[in-house]
C-alpha cells in the first residue's frame, strides 16, 4: 500500500522541521511526501536536508488557507492512499507500518493521540505537558463531538472519488464534515495506540469575541449540512470534561518516549552559532 503524505504549511519551518524529522525515523518510509507551501516563506533550505525522502513541494504564490492548501495536496497525490499531517505534529516511528496493517481491512483508518504543549528552546519543541486524546469510535456520537484527529489519519485515496474534497465553506470543521461524509460510503477503524503528538495547548484555545464568531457561523454551516442540531462552540478543553465525553474516554497504547523531534534544521543552526576554536 503506497501511501501518500499531504502537509499544508503556512510560515512553520521550525514545526514543520520537526514533523519530517518525525516521518524520516519511520520503519517504513512513504511514497510520497507532498508539501503545499501556502504562500508563506520558502521551505526549500528544509527540504534539502531530508534527500532521502520522496518529497515534491506545491509553492502557492498566495495564502488560499489550510482546507483549500489540503485539496491541491491531495489532488496532486500518486499514492494508492493518503494521510494527513498538519504541519505542527509529529508521528511515532512505527505509524506508517501499523497504518498498512490496518488498511488491509478498513478503508480509512485515525489514531489516538496525545495532545502536548510546548515550549520552544533554542531551535527544538520541548514538552510542557502531555495528556491523552482516546476515545470510542461511534459515529452516532460522532455527530455530537468529533474525536477524529486528521493528523496522522489514513484513508484509501478513492474515497474523494466517492465523497468529494474537503469542504472549505465549513473551514475549522472540514475534518469532521471530511468524517461525517467518509462514514457513508466506508469502512472505518479507530487505531488505539496513540501514535500522533498533536500540539496543542490550552492557551491556544483562547481566542477572540470575533474569531469566535467566526467558528460559530462555520459550526451552524457544518449543523446544517448534517442536521445536527445547535451545537455550542464551547473551548475545546472545557467539552473533553463534559460528562457524555468523560463516558467516551478508552484505553490507548501510549507510545512516544517523551523525547523532543530535534530537526536537522535545529541541528544545523546550532552548530552554526557555536564559534570555532
Amino acid at each position: 500500500m503506497k501511501i501518500s503524505i499531504v502537509i499544508a504549511t503556512y510560515n512553520r519551518l521550525l514545526e514543520l522541521g520537526e514533523l519530517l524529522e518525525s516521518i524520516s525515523k519511520q520503519t517504513v518510509l512513504p511514497h510520497e511526501v507532498i508539501i503545499v507551501n501556502d504562500g508563506g516563506e520558502s521551505v526549500a533550505a528544509l527540504v534539502d536536508l531530508y534527500k532521502e525522502l520522496p518529497i515534491k513541494t506545491i509553492e502557492l504564490t498566495e495564502n488560499v488557507k489550510h482546507v483549500k492548501a489540503r485539496n491541491i495536496g491531495v489532488q496532486q497525490a500518486t499514492g494508492d492512499a493518503i494521510m494527513l499531517c498538519d504541519d505542527d505534529d509529529m508521528i511515532v516511528a512505527n505509524h506508517i507500518e501499523q497504518a498498512q496493517l490496518y488498511l488491509r481491512e478498513a478503508d480509512f483508518i485515525y489514531f489516538d493521540a496525545e495532545i502536548v504543549a510546548f515550549e520552544i528552546q533554542g531551535q527544538t519543541r520541548y514538552p510542557l505537558s502531555r495528556r491523552t486524546f482516546a476515545y470510542q469510535y461511534d459515529i452516532k456520537e460522532m455527530r455530537k463531538f468529533s474525536t477524529y484527529i486528521p493528523s496522522g489519519s489514513v484513508y484509501k485515496k478513492n474515497v474523494h472519488e466517492k465523497i468529494g474534497l474537503f469542504d472549505s465553506e465549513v473551514h475549522n470543521y472540514w475534518d469532521w464534515d471530511f468524517i461525517l461524509r467518509a462514514a457513508k460510503v466506508c469502512n472505518i477503524q479507530r487505531v488505539p495506540t496513540a501514535s500522533v503528538i498533536y500540539a496543542f495547548s490550552e492557551n491556544g484555545n483562547n481566542q477572540s469575541a470575533e474569531l469566535n464568531e467566526k467558528r460559530k457561523l462555520y459550526l451552524d454551516k457544518l449543523c446544517e449540512k448534517h442536521d445536527l442540531g445547535d451545537l455550542p462552540t464551547k473551548n475545546f478543553f472545557v467539552l473533553l470534561e463534559e460528562p457524555y465525553m468523560k463516558q467516551r474516554e478508552t484505553k490507548t497504547n501510549i507510545v512516544w518516549d517523551g523525547k523532543p523531534f530535534v530537526s536537522r534544521l535545529a541541528k544545523l543552526e546550532v552548530n552554526d552559532a557555536t564559534p570555532s576554536h
